[in-house]
């Protein structure tokens, strides 16, 4: 609704990893977190406005959230004894054991009005209570001054086909909440939220990471001209682009649910042969499966894009929450002399931007690319500006053309020498039968085991992906071309640094979205700067990526491995110690 209704937007889901964690406990507290703002929004906040609890546990797992002048809203039907004890509560007051209770707290039978109001809709019992959220949602709306038309439109677009019967129940109660809040004066004591003023006009909607991926797909397919196929197998929290692409087959798109990663890679790689747009999408664990099959696609030099939304780890890890930590698999993780093109999304909206691009590269200089998203992307939104198709470049793949003239034989690994890109030739062009396979070849496409020829061929491949550096842009800084510090960042903290470095003003930030290669002029930006600051939710990656690439220069680390992004405020404090 805020998106729609102009505001600045981020969002950030967190769930806990167990299936089936024990109802009304700490440990199974889902929250769902929305910044919004009169400005554009970069991160989904550091600390809470308003907190809607629904039950003691909620309150427990996130109190520590609420900023001092924050409002804590609670469904007081559910602080009964048995809720309090599942809980963990001591005593009969949550909110002094808590040490919030200086904040302004809002305790709302919620589950009763709930009921009062729908007693006369026909609904069951079981359909009532699943309406508290919207009663909620019409307080909510009261505190911040939301329109509440947006909200009846979109309830009488979702349900006026299959359930109809639910439209009017749940207009009624969202505005029995909004009146319950105006009786209660429960008026928010920090702001208002007007819509962005500065936003680009155009036509917005609000969309997830993982959406953007899929879409930025399908529109590479539709430029390059070639039918999208993804064969994936379903891995927390990347497995809404495989859902997304499975909608789309109007669009030429063809999906594939493997029945183990090795395979989803495998079909990818075979669509690919056959001249698809090939795609596989995976996390952390699965793209470990995929590492031998990734081997493969360097070897035959066929373009595949793999998009890894990350999570924490090893092993199972923490698969509802986000990291950073798969860029040392994505960059070394294959036997051999292996190397491909590695990039990275920064947020949600540039995650179509990223996946577009991923295509074109893998596509027009025959490799396999590797886009690392997180969690914190694929599963959080903002409002994304609808782009036209005519403002993206074509894509051109290296297709072979024509008919070879009579004895030419084709070398299916003879190199452009500009850009040292193989030919791609179809199966069933008359002429251009070669083999593909793991085995090592010469540029005919003979098998080879000559040693020469291996260090050749290794040379090759290596070169074609550094000169991918000649067609991504340059390295920007936001702030000083120069001076004492340059804070630098890839991936998801993007927003989070970008909201540091603009807080404490006159900061240096750079941030990587093409990390193999790196931007042509990465050595020039960091000579400008005395010290360089690198911020990245693992153990220093990309800190450590970056020295073996350029040892002259001082790089220091900022790391955090908890499963969850950045606060801007251990940003701040982190640039301010080495400023």
């Amino acid at each position: 609704m805020s998106a729609i209704y102009g505001n600045g937007l981020s969002t950030f889901p967190d769930y806990p990893a167990e299936i089936r964690a024990p109802h009304g406990t700490v440990s199974g507290v889902s929250g769902f977190q929305v910044h919004i703002g009169s400005t554009k929004v970069n991160t989904p906040g550091d600390f809470c406005d308003l907190l809607v609890a629904m039950n003691p546990a909620a309150l427990k797992a996130n109190a520590k959230w609420c900023k001092p002048t924050a409002m804590i809203l609670v469904d007081d039907d559910a602080f009964n004894e048995a809720g309090m004890k599942k809980a963990g509560f001591k005593t009969e007051n949550p909110f002094e054991e808590l040490k919030v209770e200086d904040r302004t707290i809002i305790v709302a039978p919620i589950t009763t009005l709930t009921q009062e109001s729908l007693k006369d809709s026909g609904m069951d019992n079981k359909a009532i209570l699943k309406c508290k959220n919207m009663f909620t949602l019409g307080m909510a709306c009261y505190i911040y001054s939301r329109p509440l038309e947006y909200i009846y439109t979109y309830l009488e677009n979702k349900f006026a086909k299959k359930h109809p019967e639910v439209i009017e129940p749940n207009k009624k109660v969202l505005n029995d909440g909004y009146n319950y809040a105006a009786n209660i004066q429960a008026i928010a004591n920090t702001y208002t939220c007007e819509p962005v003023k500065a936003q680009k006009p155009g036509l917005y909607r609000n969309i997830t990471g993982n959406q953007a991926v899929a879409w930025g797909l399908l529109a590479a397919s539709e430029k390059s001209g070639l039918p999208l196929f993804c064969g994936s197998y379903p891995i927390t929290p990347a497995t809404g682009i495989l859902e997304e692409l499975a909608i789309h087959k109007s669009l030429g798109c063809k999906t594939l649910q493997a029945e183990d990663e090795i395979a989803g890679i495998c079909t990818a790689i075979g669509a690919s042969f056959a001249g698809d747009l090939a795609v596989t999408t995976t996390s952390g664990p699965g793209l470990s499966l995929k590492s031998e099959a990734l081997g493969l696609a360097v070897m035959t030099e066929l373009p595949l894009v793999v998009v890894d939304v990350q999570r924490g780890g090893p092993s199972t890890g923490l698969p509802t929450k986000t990291e950073q930590s798969d860029l040392d698999q994505a960059l070394y993780g294959r036997n051999g002399e292996c190397p491909l093109v590695v990039m990275a999304a920064h947020s949600p909206a540039n995650c179509f931007d990223a996946a577009f691009n991923a295509a074109k590269i893998a596509l027009e200089h025959m490799t396999p690319v590797i886009l690392l998203s997180e969690g914190f992307l694929g599963n959080g939104s903002e409002p994304w500006r609808i782009p036209s198709m005519a403002d993206y470049p074509a894509i051109k793949p290296p297709f072979v053309t024509g008919v070879l003239a009579e004895g030419e034989r084709f070398e299916p690994f003879k190199r452009d020498p500009e850009t040292f890109v193989r030919r791609w030739a179809i199966p069933g062009q008359k002429g251009f039968e070669h083999r593909v396979g793991g085995l090592e070849k010469n540029h005919s496409g003979v098998l080879s085991s000559d040693p020469a020829n291996h260090e050749l061929m290794v040379r090759e491949r290596a070169e074609k992906v550094a000169r991918v550096a000649r067609d991504i842009p340059a390295l920007e800084v936001d702030g000083p071309a120069s001076g004492n510090l340059l804070v630098v960042g890839w991936g998801g903290t993007y927003g989070h640094i970008k909201s540091a470095v603009d807080e404490i003003g006159g900061v240096s930030y750079a941030h990587f979205d093409y990390i193999n290669p790196l931007p042509a002029n990465t050595g020039e930006v960091f000579a400008a700067f005395k010290k360089i600051l690198v911020c990245e939710l693992n153990s220093g990656q990309f800190a450590d990526y970056l020295r073996a690439r350029f040892p002259e220069f001082e790089f220091i680390k900022c790391n955090k491995v908890q499963g969850q992004p950045f606060l801007v405020n251990e940003l701040t404090e982190a640039i301010k110690k080495e400023m």
